[in-house]
């Protein structure tokens, strides 16, 4: 197994607990530390490898019970060519591996990352849920068991919000998370940020080649300040090729340092199969060490009002992009979408582009219910979605929504259409309830007048379907379900 991921999401620290929980002998190597094994690596001899790891070691390493773990493997590449004979050869000692930037690594060699027999998993980091797990479990449940029509209380809400403001400073990099849980300080909490950003910048010029390095840091630093924006090469630096820029950030993508919110036309599903490679928005990899790159701390975010939050640096679309990436096993790299319509004079842009299943549901991020919709309404008409998700402040709530559509305008004479269209609203930190609060949806049926549920009722003939609302609607025709 190749446990992949950023640096410091936390492989090291899970391997080692895996290996106490699981009763097993963890025969660890810091390959960073042992540059020269890369040329035993090399040679795909397991008996000679074993043999070099256990005079390292001091003890067998191919002893039942014990596991091998070969940490920073980027740091001597033929191991990762080796690992496929390791299976071969020593198909009961159990192996994993552990690296970041491995594509920095790859880049100078001839050989691919071996496929096939061994396993693939990428680590992120931790999610707003885990992040209250760690510092306030009893939050934990109104969220998970989140319902439409039930809500939250009102102090429990307030608490959340609170949490959510702490979670965009302090991110999900595991030290920063222990480091808040331990003394309550984003001061520490900074300087924590700031050894990480460090650590980044000082891989990309070990691992990464000369020539790359101005860009990786330029785009590193680039992607921070301009979230929820198309990219545009010449913004990152005018002076440097446009096709430098662009290996620069496929690079960063594929080692999860940032991640790729693709425009897609979303008339089907898969919505990667309607993506433009060429227009594309970008999410960094943690909320947390985004705001340092930038300069925010506690005292600014504390202060912002709900406009300015949600607004303000796109903090609220790294927030629910970090988290609704659909974060793939493999060598796939995460998939997200976005819808952007560029028209004179009726442009339109949907945050986030999602699927469950076979629904595909657009996601607004949005500053309270006073937030127009019209990119959204633009998309409903064009694209038919019946469910529609807006991220914002307020407590959680659904509504049918009936709303006419300009189609067209010539002098006086305006064209509309009416889009109907359901319409599930989340406080940000909901985010991890989407996926079920979108299962309980799925099969309803809903009012083809005002968008609200349709349910079954008793008439003269026997049972039909008929708007939730009544008799404030009395519409009986229904979509969907």
């Amino acid at each position: 197994m190749v446990l992949r991921g950023a640096r410091q999401v936390g492989k090291t620290t899970l391997v080692r607990q895996f290996a106490k929980e699981a009763g097993l002998t963890l025969n660890e190597v810091n390959l960073e530390r042992h540059l020269l094994l890369d040329e035993i690596f090399r040679t795909t001899n397991t008996e000679q490898i074993c043999r070099e790891l256990e005079a390292l070691l001091g003890r067998d390493v191919r002893k039942e019970g014990s596991l091998l773990f070969l940490d920073e493997i980027q740091a001597t590449p033929h191991a990762l060519m080796a690992l496929r004979y390791f299976l071969e050869d020593l198909p009961n000692l159990p192996v994993i591996a552990a690296g970041s930037l491995l594509e920095f690594t790859l880049a100078d060699h001839s050989f691919s990352m071996p496929v096939g027999r061994i396993d693939y998993l990428h680590l992120y980091p931790l999610t707003f849920n885990e992040f209250l797990a760690a510092l306030e479990p009893t939050l934990l449940k109104y969220v998970d068991e989140l319902d439409l029509k039930k809500g939250i209380p009102q102090v429990a809400h307030d608490k959340l919000l609170k949490r959510q403001r702490q979670y965009f400073l302090v991110g999900g990099m595991p030290e920063a998370v222990t480091t808040f849980k331990e003394t309550d300080s984003f001061l520490e909490v900074s300087q924590i940020h700031a050894a990480i950003v460090n650590t980044y910048l000082d891989d990309f010029a070990k691992y990464g080649r000369k020539q790359d390095l101005p860009v990786l840091q330029k785009i590193f630093t680039f992607i921070p300040r301009n979230l929820g924006r198309k990219v545009k090469y010449s913004n990152i630096d005018r002076d440097i090729r446009a096709a430098k820029v662009k290996e620069g950030i496929h690079l960063l993508t594929m080692a999860r340092v940032c991640h790729r919110v693709h425009h897609s036309h979303c008339t089907g599903l898969p919505l990667q199969a309607e993506t433009d490679d060429n227009i594309y928005k970008l999410l960094f990899l943690d909320i947390g060490l985004a705001n340092h790159v930038c300069g925010l701390d506690w005292q600014a975010i504390s202060a912002m009002n709900e406009q300015k939050l949600i607004n303000e640096g796109g903090l609220a679309e790294q927030f629910i992009g970090q988290h609704l990436i659909d974060k793939r096993e493999g060598g796939a790299p995460p998939q997200l979408h976005y819808w952007l319509r560029e028209k004179k004079g009726a442009n339109a842009e949907v945050d986030f582009v999602t699927s469950f299943g076979d629904l595909i549901v657009p996601v607004e991020v949005k500053a309270g219910k006073s937030g127009t919709l019209k990119s959204l309404h633009y998309f409903i008409r064009e694209k038919g979605a019946s469910i529609a998700v807006r991220f914002d402040l307020n407590p959680p709530s659904s509504q049918g929504v009936s709303h006419p559509v300009v189609l067209d305008s010539v002098k006086e004479k305006v064209e509309k259409e009416q889009v109907v269209f359901f319409l599930i609203s989340l406080p940000l930190y909901a985010v991890g309830a989407l996926p079920k609060i979108i299962d309980r949806v799925r099969g309803m049926k809903f009012c083809a007048q005002c968008g609200n549920e349709s349910v079954l009722r008793n008439g003269p003939t026997g049972k039909f379907w008929g708007c939730s609302t009544y008799p404030k609607c009395t519409h009986t025709e229904t979509y969907r379900g």
